[in-house]
């Protein structure tokens, strides 16, 4: 009788471990923080497969997650590459989980937005301000400066990625505490001005948050202004995007090879092809700034705020924001988590 019960439930337990075992194995090779919802990766990863015939799974980690799971996994790694904040990437090399690697157009990447040996380097930046779902706002005018953020009239409506995590709400922050008067060597003004934002019971997800903009649940996010366009351009939401009055930062994202990858051949050739014509492209035509700026059309450009608005949004020290984000981290959660 035994036998007859434990036939059935191990057959099963063959059945979906054989399943596991083909999915995990489907993959041609692996790409840490992808996720179909951010920067358009979905349209990057379907043109990967199309070109290149590498199918790579769509994953949903946020830059200090991969950072994390690259550390993890440092004597057997999973993943081929990685996409992350810039400061992430500096990181990753202290730590020694990537490989240098100069990918094609290596060359015409600007100075101070790749390491010199290719541990790093930009594919891309964005612009951190608001966006804002108009719609769900009940009213409230659109907000023009991060110390709007602090009235009443928007309780409970603010959202921003939990900096101690996620890079765009580091990123956040640094804009905010510099905003208010801060530095790289001074958090206290955008601790206080978090301190405040906390009374107005704001939202703080871990991982990227389009879909609860759109859907009305976050009507105010701290976010990059090529998520706000695709959510007005390509989705038609009635949502905007506001460089706050105060001032912001531009902030470049970037990849690398992992050490010791399983398939290193194929992670060169991917990250070959998003620094091609048609890569870079894939990225204009999803609002971002392509690293090569001769990738991004007229059509797209004509779709960004006036160059005055960009005008309050400038670089920083990308080195010294690496340094000086563990320090931070454990500020911020002492101070306002």
């Amino acid at each position: 009788m035994k036998a007859k019960i434990l036939k059935p439930l191990i057959a099963g337990a063959v059945l979906c471990f054989n399943l596991l075992m083909t999915n995990a194995f489907a993959a041609d090779m692996i790409c840490y923080n992808c996720p179909p919802q951010w920067a358009d990766w979905a349209t990057q990863l379907k043109t990967i497969e199309k070109e290149l015939g590498y199918e790579i799974p769509h994953d949903n980690k946020n830059s200090g997650q991969t950072l994390s799971q690259l550390l993890a996994e440092k004597n057997s790694p999973v993943a081929d590459v990685a996409y992350y904040g810039v400061s992430f990437g500096i990181q990753a090399k202290q730590k020694g989980v990537v490989e240098n690697y100069k990918p094609a157009h290596f060359d015409e990447i600007p100075e101070g937005l790749k390491d010199p040996d290719g541990a790093w380097f930009t594919i891309h930046s964005g612009t951190l301000g608001l966006f804002v779902n108009v719609d769900a706002l009940d009213g409230a005018p659109v907000p023009t400066s991060w110390k709007d953020l602090l009235k009443p009239e928007y309780k409970g409506m603010v959202g921003y990625l939990d900096p101690s995590s996620a890079f765009v709400g580091y990123a956040g922050f640094i804009a905010v505490n510099r905003a208010m008067g801060g530095t790289l060597e001074d958090f206290t003004p955008g601790i206080e001005f978090f301190q405040e934002l906390a009374k107005n019971d704001p939202i703080v997800p871990k991982q990227t948050s389009y879909a609860r903009v759109l859907s009305g649940e976050i009507p105010i996010l701290f976010d990059y202004d090529f998520n706000a366009y695709r959510g007005k351009y390509k989705d038609k939401a009635n949502v905007e995007f506001v460089i706050p009055e105060e001032g912001t930062v531009v902030v470049p994202y970037v990849m690398s090879l992992v050490k010791d990858g399983p398939n290193a051949d194929k992670g060169k050739k991917m990250l070959d092809f998003i620094m091609s014509d048609e890569g870079q492209a894939v990225w204009a035509n999803a609002f971002l700034r392509p690293i090569r700026a001769s990738a991004m059309s007229e059509e797209a450009a004509s779709k960004f705020l006036p160059a005055e608005d960009y005008a309050r949004a400038t670089p920083l020290d990308y080195s010294k924001m690496a340094a000086v984000q563990e320090a931070f981290t454990k500020r911020y959660l002492a101070d306002i988590r």
